[in-house]
């Protein structure tokens, strides 16, 4: 490609406008014969999904196989940034060979609440873990010359509404907590792009943001690559273009274009907004060539890798009395029970759904691991109903009595996590629930394995011995499973999210997910074990928590100060066990005296060590005056308070082992800051009127807008490889903005000025007179 500005300039206003928006589903728009590729993008937070033939309107038909890995929820368990940055390297390889120039992940939004759908997709309820993790899998796609795109910037945090929920934040918590895990990435792995969020914020489309878009993201941050919406998130383009967006996805045919083209020619949108985006269009494009020799990807080779992952994510929450490993001498008997032994459950639902290469059981990794086990199975439950089977039970039931051990295998069906859909509640499946009962009562020996995408209540966690959560391990995860358990693996992984004891301990409560098409952040800065600590909530397992089949020992802490609010902290982790193992050593810091309400202590540091038997081995944290700040706004700063401050060294957030204070400062001082305001907004929603961002749901109960209603939610349901189910398809489509009916399918048989007909009929007085018209412009989209 020549040089990038000199063909800007010899573009039109047409062919710039045109390049603004998608040349189909998945695909840029090129032009030929001045050098510029069409680059293709495809979903893949954790394993490629590239469609095969034309995409459905949602993007949820079939896909190619590929290797499926370990969903975000259990990947930021390994606190193993190389570990990450290696399967990075792998999804990188695979969109390679497949011709992906882009990769739609890692999905990085902070979990706001245990209730959003889409919790699997995200790493973590801590800003500086979820941005480590985002960082290292984004360095392992880019160095494949495969470009990534960090989303959903943001505060994207459920799926109630997301395609127009406004989102009312204070900007403290917006920027410790929900931009603090973009700005790590951001700055760290410099993604090639960045995708934005479907909601509001603070009123304005996160596509539109130009505060976010071009203030923080691109002036504070330097971000240097494309901003592209998420798909179908764009209301008006001329708007977004002028807030920073630089690409609308997918194709909106001429609907977009003209759209611009228009902004221009009346005033409302500058020349140099457009060729800003189109340059950074050509930016991407140049980044995205590669060599002509590709280099070769195996399956069974990035199976294996995806199997070591899945290894450091699983977290052994309880292992009483050493009953893991498993020893053929003291469990020759096993009982295998549940239906997940048999199909697994190992990612969710949604656009992130891969077509697996290989997916392994249970049952058959034991049988294939040719032990000495005399091995047993009854399903006891099945996993397309919550229904309780007694027959299920009792056969399951006897077997356990009869055995020496039991590996009962539970947890969260599809139906209860997917996107497009928050939770209502943290309960497991009312049959899974009776037999685990059943099975305790019958045989206290019972190893409970957890296959679930985000937090569950765990009513049997007192009376259970062992429970290993497993999570959603992608397509080797049960390969993984079965290496811990017969002790060829040493469990490393550690919680990234608290387990809390029931809903009423959800910080967002009575503020999740909102209504009238807004939520407010009402918790603050205080989200996840930040908030159980402040309120004293005694949780069932706590942010960190893991456990291993060795022991370690913390000793000889040492803080150095390097400036007014730089530190060096070491500590000095000793393996006093028997075996081999891997430790998270986490670091945490609180302020005594803090003029505004602070947390307890923070996460500002980890290290995962492998250490054999014995050996000893000092880690480095590196304090810089983030770790010691909090956002004053007043100044519009990070700022310091002159304090004394502890420095932790814990297992977990609630088992601290070592600590010392330190004396922190700016060099400026505040004598008093005053404590952040919630703004609170008017809906922008009218009660009465229909807007272009209405949702189809809104016309369910209105007296004309019902038709049209019937006539949308009749061909909800898509053909092709299921990867949500029908209940949720209705569920998308009814939360779709009526803007989307356009954009979807790029103008074709409904346009701009039809849905300005629609909308103006249903807001109008006389709506008999009019409704014929109304329904006959809409029965000719399909």
């Amino acid at each position: 490609m020549e040089d990038i500005k000199t063909l800007v300039d010899g573009l039109s206003l047409e062919q710039k406008a045109r390049l603004l928006t998608g040349k189909n589903f998945w695909q840029t728009r090129g032009i030929e014969h001045l050098g510029i590729d069409s680059i293709l993008m495809a979903d893949g937070p954790h394993g490629l999904r590239k469609q095969t033939g034309s995409a459905d309107h949602l993007g949820l038909n079939g896909s190619s196989p590929a290797v499926c890995y370990p969903t975000a929820s259990a990947l930021a368990c390994s606190f193993n940034e190389a570990l990450i940055e290696e399967m990075g390297r792998g999804l990188g390889h695979a969109a390679r060979s497949e011709g992906i120039n882009v990769l739609l992940g890692p999905g990085n939004n902070i979990k706001r609440s245990p209730l959003c759908g889409r919790n699997f997709e995200y790493f973590s309820e801590d800003p500086l873990l979820s941005g480590k993790m985002a960082s290292a899998m984004i360095k392992g796609i880019q160095s494949q010359r495969v470009g990534a795109s960090l989303k959903h910037f943001a505060v994207n945090n459920q799926e109630h509404y997301r395609m127009v929920v406004n989102a009312v934040v204070d900007e403290r918590t917006l920027r410790e907590i929900y931009l603090a895990s973009f700005e790590i990435p951001v700055k760290e792995a410099r993604p090639w792009t960045v995708m934005s969020a479907y909601n509001r914020i603070n009123g304005v489309y996160a596509s539109e943001n130009a505060r976010l878009l071009n203030g923080v993201l691109r002036e504070e941050w330097g971000f240097d690559g494309l901003v592209v919406t998420d798909w179908g998130a764009n209301d008006q383009l001329w708007k977004a273009v002028a807030g920073g967006l630089d690409l609308e996805m997918p194709s909106s045919g001429d609907v977009g274009p003209h759209n611009v083209i228009s902004a221009v020619k009346d005033g409302r949108l500058a020349m140099a907004d457009i060729d800003t985006a189109v340059t950074h269009l050509f930016r991407l494009i140049e980044r995205c060539r590669t060599a002509a020799d590709e280099p070769l990807y195996l399956l069974a080779e990035a199976h294996a890798q995806a199997r070591r992952v899945a290894e450091e994510c699983i977290v052994l929450l309880k292992n009483e009395e050493a009953i893991l490993p498993l020893d053929p001498e003291r469990h020759a008997n096993v009982a295998v029970i549940g239906e997940f032994a048999m199909s697994p459950r190992y990612q969710g639902s949604g656009s992130s759904r891969v077509n697996p290469y290989q997916v392994t059981s249970l049952i058959d990794s034991l049988n294939a691991a040719d032990t000495k086990f005399n091995i047993s199975y009854a399903p006891g439950y099945r996993c397309d109903s919550d229904e309780v089977d007694t027959l299920l039970i009792s056969e399951a039931a006897c077997l356990a009595a009869q055995s020496d051990i039991v590996l009962l295998c539970a947890g969260l069906t599809d139906d209860y996590e997917s996107e497009g859909r928050d939770r209502t509640h943290l309960n497991m499946p009312a049959n899974q629930l009776a037999l685990i009962d059943a099975v305790l009562d019958r045989n206290p020996n019972t190893i409970i394995v957890l296959s679930n995408g985000s937090v569950i209540k765990m009513p049997f966690a007192d009376r259970a011995p062992v429970i290993l959560e497993a999570w959603l391990t992608g397509e080797a995860g049960a390969e993984a499973v079965v290496n811990i358990l017969l002790g060829k693996v040493n469990p490393s992984g550690r919680l990234a999210e608290s387990f809390i004891r029931d809903e009423q301990q959800d910080p967002s409560q009575g503020n999740f997910p909102g209504r009238d098409y807004e939520v407010v952040y009402q918790e603050g800065v205080f989200i996840g074990y930040r908030a159980h600590q402040r309120l004293g909530n005694e949780v069932t397992f706590p942010f960190g928590h893991g456990l291993s089949y060795t022991t370690f020992d913390y000793r000889d802490l040492v803080v150095r100060q390097l400036g007014y609010s730089q530190f060096e902290a070491e500590v000095t982790v000793t393996n006093t066990g028997r075996i081999a193992g891997k430790e998270v050593v986490q670091l945490y810091v609180g302020e005594q005296q803090p003029l505004v309400s602070r947390p307890v202590r923070e996460l500002k540091g980890f290290a995962k060590l492998e250490l054999a038997p014995g050996e000893s081995r000092q880690v480095v944290f590196a304090l810089d005056k983030r770790c010691f700040a909090y956002y004053n706004t007043d100044l519009a700063d990070w700022h310091v308070n002159a304090d004394d401050f502890l420095i932790e060294i814990g297992r977990s957030c609630e088992e601290i082992e070592l600590t010392a204070e330190v004396y922190a400062s700016d060099n400026c001082q505040v004598s008093q800051i005053p404590q952040p305001r919630f703004v609170q907004r008017e809906a922008f929603f009218k009660t009465v009127d229909i807007s272009r961002n209405s949702t189809v749901s809104d016309l369910k109960d209105h007296p004309t807008g019902k038709f049209l209603y019937r006539k949308i939610v009749s061909g909800a349901t898509g053909g092709g490889e299921e990867v949500v189910s029908k209940d949720i398809q209705l569920r998308m489509a009814n939360e779709l903005p009526l803007r989307n009916l356009v954009s979807f399918n790029a103008g074709k048989d409904l346009d701009e000025k039809g849905l300005d007909v629609i909308l103006k009929v249903l807001n109008a007085t006389r709506r008999d007179t009019l409704l014929g018209k109304c329904i006959d412009l809409f029965t000719r989209h399909r």
